[in-house]
């Protein structure tokens, strides 16, 4: 097997959000590539299916036809305007998306169930520029002094590519990330997460706010209820991985005592039905700052660990990072330059944007680990408008999140100086 069947000058190995974005941004600077994807869409992907403003910006950037594409359909989407937290003491802290809700505004955020969300992203994807094969397995990479040597395996047969570069869009395990950029499970920075399809929860919330508890069994993690379309919602769990190994928890059925025996849960499933199976996936999160390229490379998405460790939420950090690798790319494609030095551009401009927010994310996750300072901490913000409004433009404006590193501002917040 020495010659190529095909040739490229880059080679997207994923279709989810990252890999799908890459794609269809580089379609959009009429950069030719492939892309490959081991699924036949539409395939389910495990999450918790929730959708913030972030992801709402990088879809208009998409197209500007997104609401059609994405919520026209309401028996697929859910548009959320807040969101709960719900501290071990049980006092809850409801916040809007949007301190001033007109209407005229795009909507804040939304539930979709990946199989849908997924395969609509997808499904933007565009001939001529790219060249999508499906039922596409990557087993191996083989660098050449000229390029990438890319074994495939598409059912019983393999296949060459030769490409310039590659981006690792394939998630958690990614060959990419473990072979060219040598990375590895770590448990303080990875979580594991279950999640079941219910119908007829109780109790949720009138303007489909998203709900967040953090129990103390779950702590550093929470239980999550997020609506979905016709009364069914996602309910899932997601804890540290160092933890559930200190603790050795069975994550699923800690979930199914707490909707069961819980004071403030078990009335509102005691008439719920599971629907299918609850199921579990793994969570590389953005605590720490990896490598995200090299010689011929880059990582987007769950491959490149941007998932935020506070919410869990990986969509929109994947688009952003699928936006940024595409103008890296057309940049090194310009300068036929594919040097780790060179693509260290997109290392810089990745934590630029995100880590900021991964490391307050990060700064949250352990506060949310401490019972007694969470439980001030939302006992605090529910009596304090200030707070409350603070943190809905937290969620209009990310930027406002650099004022949450300064220790000055909890000072002025929580003690009212």
């Amino acid at each position: 097997m020495d010659n190529p069947q095909y040739t490229t000058s880059v080679l997207i190995a994923g279709a989810g959000p990252g890999g799908a974005s890459t794609s269809i941004f580089l379609t959009k600077e009429k950069i030719n590539h492939i892309i490959i994807d081991k699924a036949i869409f539409p395939r389910d992907k495990i999450c918790g299916d929730a959708l913030s403003g972030k992801s709402v910006g990088m879809l208009k950037r998409i197209t500007p036809a997104w609401q059609d594409c994405f919520l026209a359909d309401k028996n697929k989407a859910v548009v959320c305007t807040g969101i709960q937290f719900i501290a071990p003491s049980n006092a809850t802290l409801n916040v809007p998306f949007l301190l001033n809700d007109t209407g005229l505004q795009d909507p804040p955020g939304f539930v979709s169930k990946r199989i849908d969300f997924d395969n609509t992203l997808a499904g933007l994807i565009k001939s001529p520029c790219a060249t999508w094969l499906i039922e596409t397995i990557l087993e191996d990479i083989e660098e050449k002094e000229d390029g990438l040597l890319v074994t495939v395996k598409q059912g019983r047969e393999r296949k060459l590519i030769f490409t310039k570069m590659i981006v690792g869009a394939e998630g958690r395990g990614s060959i990419v990330a473990k072979k060219m950029a040598h990375q590895k499970m770590e448990p303080e920075h990875y979580s594991a997460g279950i999640r079941g399809y219910y119908k007829n929860v109780g109790g949720l919330h009138a303007k489909n706010y998203i709900e967040l508890h953090f129990l103390k069994e779950f702590q550093p993690g929470y239980l999550w209820i997020f609506p979905l379309a016709n009364g069914a919602a996602n309910v899932g769990v997601g804890m540290l991985s160092k933890n559930i190994s200190l603790k050795k928890v069975n994550l699923k059925q800690l979930m199914l005592d707490a909707i069961q025996t819980h004071p403030h849960l078990k009335d509102r499933f005691k008439n719920a039905t599971q629907e299918g199976a609850i199921e579990g996936w793994g969570l590389p999160l953005g605590s720490k700052k990896r490598t995200l390229s090299g010689n011929r490379f880059l990582l987007t998405g769950d491959a490149a660990s941007l998932i935020d460790p506070f919410t869990g939420e990986g969509i929109g950090n994947a688009m952003v990072s699928g936006l940024v690798a595409s103008r890296e790319i057309k940049k090194a494609i310009a300068a036929n330059d594919f040097s780790a030095a060179f693509l260290q551009q997109y290392d810089e401009a990745i934590y630029k944007k995100l880590w900021a927010e991964l490391k307050l994310s990060h700064y949250l996750q352990i506060l949310s680990s401490k019972p007694r300072l969470f439980n001030f901490v939302i006992g605090k913000a529910s009596r304090s408008k200030e707070l409350r409004e603070t943190i809905s433009c937290m969620f209009e404006n990310v930027d406002i999140r650099k004022k949450f590193m300064n220790p000055l501002f909890y000072l002025k917040i929580l003690f009212n100086r």
